[in-house]
């Protein structure tokens, strides 16, 4: 059997610099480059820090601080047993901006990342300059898309495509599921384009992937944040959540995603406008999946880029 990983394995020499951030009662890990206007990298499942190594150095080199963070769970971060919900993840994203010492924050963000972005945008306004999200619609306006497409007689519908998800509600066998050998390399498959798929970058990207989610703690902790937004759904708390997610962002938003991405549909990803009450951008990368700082590191950075400079 392999031996565990320590977490201090997912602090990869580069030019940035690791930090220790005690932010919201836990301690994050931070690779952070640049010097400027603050922005905060927010990964998504499976990921880690390094899913930014490209944003990161080159929003340094534009001027900007570029803060990558594991979140809650992830990588070198602290795994603690509760606060998987959008309520503390958001508080945690509020504390760590604090912490850096900056008053507000450019936030960028993918998948889950992205819908912790759209959740501190809304819970914690003042201290948000702005919003970037990377295949990662509004929190509602994914939800209810799902719950739309469920009874749609369509090859793929908005909740066949997040089914892969849904098996982590059970215990146990979806924490052995995420750490088999076969795993990673098959979602990150299905999930991004044939282009970054076949390229050699693909199979040295998903073992760095695959090792950081050996390490103890982080395949249950990252099925945690799966299991909240499930199970929020028939409790008071996302009831609460919902209604205070309903504030339109009065903050600059960009919304990226690849033109090919299976998880976020095209009709989904135009369902988010309800909630934008400030400028707004919408970019898609052709050729590009799921996973657009990967597969098309060099139009996700320059968009991102431009974005932010321009607000």
């Amino acid at each position: 059997m392999r031996r565990a990983p320590d977490p201090a394995a997912v602090r990869i020499d580069g030019p940035w610099t690791h930090r220790d951030v005690y932010a919201n009662g836990i301690r994050l890990h931070t690779a952070e480059a640049g010097d400027g206007p603050l922005v905060v990298l927010l990964h998504g499942f499976a990921g880690f820090w390094w899913t930014w190594r490209h944003q990161l150095t080159a929003l340094g080199d534009a001027g900007f601080r570029a803060v990558a963070v594991d979140l809650r769970g992830y990588g070198d971060s602290d795994k603690p047993p509760r606060g998987y919900d959008a309520w503390t993840l958001s508080g945690d994203v509020a504390g760590l901006i604090r912490a850096l010492g900056a008053p507000r924050a450019h936030l960028v963000g993918h998948g889950w990342g992205g819908l912790l972005a759209w959740s501190a945008a809304a819970l914690h306004p003042r201290l948000v300059d702005s919003v970037s999200t990377v295949s990662a619609p509004h929190p509602i306006a994914l939800r209810d898309e799902a719950r739309r497409t469920v009874l749609r007689r369509r090859p793929r519908n908005q909740a066949r495509a997040l089914s892969p998800m849904l098996r982590s509600q059970l215990p146990i066998a979806p924490e052995r599921w995420l750490v088999r050998e076969d795993t990673l390399p098959r979602l990150f498959g299905l999930w991004s384009g044939r282009r970054w798929r076949e390229s050699p970058d693909f199979a040295d990207a998903v073992a760095r992937y695959q090792e950081a989610m050996l390490i103890p703690g982080v395949a249950h902790c990252a099925l945690e944040y799966y299991r909240w937004a499930v199970r929020s759904q028939f409790r008071s708390e996302g009831r609460r959540y919902t209604e205070a997610m309903q504030r339109r962002i009065r903050t600059p938003v960009l919304q990226l995603y690849g033109a090919d991405d299976p998880c976020v549909l095209p009709y989904t990803r135009t369902a988010s406008a309800p909630w934008l009450k400030g400028p707004a951008e919408h970019l898609e990368l052709p050729g590009v999946g799921n996973l657009p700082p990967e597969e098309d590191p060099a139009g996700t950075s320059a968009a991102i880029t431009a974005f932010l400079k321009s607000h």
